[in-house]
């Protein structure tokens, strides 16, 4: 298994080579300010306290790199690892072409892997690139960012297991609905297909195929550097935006106080917009939105707009829409996601609503 972005031209510009030339300011900027944030509240923030501003900031930034720290480290492991795995076997395991089969494995993919939303965008830029087609990889994104093992475990804790269950299976079913869309589109040509896709040989078979690869793989100590600097570098355009994702929400946290909606989200079509404006304004990452999406269900009452937080937040990441632009290179398919999402989140969130109050 020795494919890598320097033997494959990456075709959407996305490559080890897509900024050669000229910096990337906002990767670097965004690399650059977090630092010194984070390095101002881990060691002067008595000296910074009196600085409200800057005081909140830093100490924002240094609570989310903490918290979202190993989503980066594993999305870029799993990147890394993708970079040295043939396409053929990618779009073996999550099947060939469109259809439900395919949307359904990418969006049990998604369920089963345990990242947050922040690792999870790289492993899915380079699905999408590995030749899964494009309503696979929206539902791989859709279902994944909360539904990891650890993040389950933590929402049982949170409100129980029934809810959680529901939630689980409502966010599935718009990953699946939201992946059959967006090929039926692609199909219509109501959006750009994607130029990755390929079609398997009608003779590959993919656990001959794996073994033969496996042994003709040298795991050598050159091999595996490789692969870090391969996971390093093509991590690099979704890191741009994570880093600058972390920013923003440290601005809006300085500004508006996380805690202080929860009152305001009762289970209401006021309530469940509110919800929705929060969600889309305040970025957090999986295990943010969880505990915050537990109180509203549990102080609030409102399960359906705990649902639509933890939801919405995916939908409307504005991190995620950025990225599906720089990874397809398509503004109509990045807005495409939240414009099919959204309503099915609404939706859903209120006939929750509806029969948790029983009104």
């Amino acid at each position: 298994m020795t494919e890598s972005c320097h033997t494959e031209p990456n075709q959407t510009g996305a490559s080890c080579h897509a900024v050669k030339g000229r910096p990337d300011y906002l990767l670097w900027g965004s690399v650059l300010t977090a630092a010194v944030l984070y390095i101002l509240h881990w060691q002067f923030s008595s000296q910074i306290n009196s600085i409200t501003g800057l005081a909140s900031m830093s100490q924002s930034t240094f609570e989310l790199m903490n918290t979202i720290w190993w989503g980066i480290a594993m999305g870029m492991f799993m990147v890394a690892v993708l970079t040295k795995v043939p396409r053929e076997f990618v779009v073996s395991l999550l099947g060939t072409g469109n259809g439900l089969r395919g949307i359904l494995r990418a969006t049990f993919g998604g369920v089963l892997l345990d990242l947050c939303s922040h690792g999870i965008l790289m492993v899915g830029a380079k699905l999408y690139e590995r030749g899964v087609s494009t309503g696979q990889v929206m539902a791989f994104l859709v279902a994944s960012p909360w539904n990891s093992f650890s993040l389950t475990l933590i929402l049982i804790a949170l409100i129980g297991l029934q809810w959680t269950l529901i939630f689980i299976a409502a966010s599935m079913l718009i990953a699946v609905i939201t992946g059959l869309i967006f090929d039926r589109l692609i199909e219509e040509k109501v959006l750009p297909a994607s130029p990755h896709q390929i079609d398997l040989p009608k003779d590959f078979h993919f656990w001959h195929e794996a073994k033969a690869s496996f042994n003709n793989t040298k795991f050598t100590p050159a091999f595996f550097w490789t692969m870090v600097k391969d996971g390093i570098v093509e991590s690099r355009m979704v890191m741009r935006w994570i880093l600058f994702g972390v920013l923003l929400a440290s601005v809006v946290r300085t500004f508006m106080d996380a805690e202080s909606f929860e009152a305001y989200f009762g289970p209401t079509l006021a309530g469940l917009g509110l919800t929705l404006i929060a969600a889309t304004i305040i970025e957090v990452c999986s295990e943010g939105s969880t505990p915050i999406a537990a109180d509203i269900l549990t102080r609030a009452h409102a399960p359906g707009n705990g649902f639509a937080f933890l939801m919405t937040g995916v939908a409307t990441d504005y991190t995620e829409i950025m990225v599906l632009r720089d990874t397809t290179k398509s503004w109509r398919i990045a807005l495409f996601l939240p414009l099919i999402a959204v309503p099915q989140v609404v939706l859903l969130a209120w006939l929750i609503n509806l029969t948790a109050t029983g009104s």
